[in-house]
């Protein structure tokens, strides 16, 4: 699920972006704590491959980080992260390890409950995504 997809999600996003863009157009005024947090954000995207609003939510979750809405939404607009290099890396782990079909990889991709990473961002990662597919069904069915 994007938010997008998701109104309720998306004016969410877009009220935390908002004060984020006030403070990213003056980076003097960056407060060190919003700084701590791009580093977590960098963290997540780059060594976990998550998607954007799995970083996100990660940031903001009470079982996550617990980090305030404008915080997190700052660390996640400067961020250094390619999405969909993310997306393509854990269609490949789950394409190779639970010997997941192709539609079973974009689902999870996509999934509100799974990666959720953009329909373009998955989209991407199946047309690129290097797996044996016939060799995954056989396996399932094994």
């Amino acid at each position: 699920k994007t938010a997008s997809e998701d109104p309720e999600e998306a004016a969410t996003l877009e009220e935390a972006a908002a004060p984020a863009e006030t403070i990213k157009s003056n980076n003097d005024q960056v407060p060190a704590e919003f700084k701590t947090k791009k580093k977590k954000a960098t963290s997540y995207a780059n060594s976990m491959n998550m998607s954007k609003i799995g970083v996100f939510n990660q940031l903001t979750s009470e079982y996550g980080e617990q980090f305030s809405e404008e915080a997190a939404q700052y660390a996640i607009d400067n961020v250094k992260a390619d999405w969909k290099a993310n997306a393509l890396a854990k269609a490949e782990s789950y394409a190779e390890t639970m010997n997941m079909s192709k539609a079973g990889v974009y689902d999870q991709l996509v999934s509100e409950y799974g990666e959720q990473f953009t329909k373009e961002e998955a989209q991407y990662a199946i047309d690129n995504v290097k797996a044996d597919w016939k060799a995954n069904a056989l396996a399932k069915a094994k």
